[in-house]
């Protein structure tokens, strides 16, 4: 937003000064007695007016520059502050399950979450996201990125048994936070989705748990599906540990919430910072003063011409 202003206000009170100096002091000047006194100011009237205004415009603009005009270009920058965001996503054979959404009986549940995640990192718009899909191990799609039209096509290239048949949920969330350790955003998490038991991690859960603590990263575990297929006690425990929470979604509309709660619940910060640009017209206002000066000392030696 553009705006005109003086930096030395104050000095503007010189101009009604100046004009009333200008009307009350005028200069003697030596008297000469003419006769004829009405044809005199007749024929030199149009020249004390021009060196009046000359006069006064050259003084008028040079009490502008001292006061110092400025335009001010006042814009606010708004800086997003994202979060660094790792998906898990259990892509194991059970994933081929149908019957998760009643709509789309056709669709298998690992078809269903990947419609629910796209739309999810189409939300995160000012965050970092990587992918890593798990089933016999861990299967890194993609780093973290900004470029999230790029990542829903790779999602969209991901099938079931990708990484194998059996369920590696402890890697799998290990993996992901291997790639969150090296994201520099403050806050971290990870969102991570199975529907089944770990049947294929050798690394034991308290290595996954000491690392989240140490890179101070928040574990969302979903589990999906038939609550007797799902071991809701250690996604519980990863969720807790880890400062997150446990969430159970036993169809696609219930996931779908999930998905929505986790997105009110991680909100980026966005602060606004002003930005301040002046451009001196000082320079404009005296050019014209001196200006004005000069046609006033050259009208002013002509008098006598």
């Amino acid at each position: 937003m553009n705006s005109f202003e003086f930096l030395y206000p104050w000095v503007l009170f010189l101009i009604p000064l100046s004009i009333i100096c200008f009307i009350k002091c005028r200069a003697k000047e030596s008297a000469i007695i003419f006769p004829h006194l009405h044809l005199l100011k007749k024929s030199s009237g149009k020249k004390r007016f021009l060196l009046d205004f000359l006069k006064f415009s050259s003084f008028f603009l040079l009490i502008v520059s001292i006061a110092m005009p400025v335009r001010v270009d006042k814009s606010k920058i708004i800086k997003n502050y994202g979060i660094d965001i790792a998906l898990a996503i259990d892509a194991s054979g059970s994933m081929k399950e149908r019957g998760f959404d009643e709509e789309h009986l056709d669709k298998s549940k690992f078809d269903l979450v990947k419609i629910l995640v796209k739309d999810f990192i189409s939300k995160r718009v000012n965050d970092n996201i990587s992918l890593v899909v798990f089933g016999s191990y861990a299967y890194v799609a993609s780093p973290l990125t900004f470029n999230k039209e790029a990542l829903k096509k790779i999602i969209d290239y991901l099938n079931i048994g990708i990484a194998g048949q059996k369920t590696a949920l402890i890697e799998g969330a290990l993996e992901a936070i291997k790639l969150l350790k090296k994201g520099e955003a403050k806050s971290k998490i990870l969102i991570l989705l199975t529907d089944g038991v770990d049947t294929a991690s050798e690394v034991p859960l308290e290595i996954l748990l000491k690392m989240a603590k140490k890179y101070n990263i928040k574990i969302y575990a979903i589990g999906i599906g038939s609550k007797e297929d799902i071991n809701i006690p250690l996604l519980k425990k990863i969720a807790k540990e880890s400062k997150g929470e446990f969430f159970f979604a036993k169809d696609f509309k219930d996931l779908k919430k999930v998905y929505e709660k986790i997105n009110k619940l991680e909100k980026s910060k966005i602060r606004g910072e002003k930005f301040v640009k002046k451009e001196h017209l000082f320079i404009y206002t005296l050019f014209l003063s001196i200006m004005f000066l000069l046609f006033y000392i050259y009208f002013y030696g002509r008098r006598g011409v």
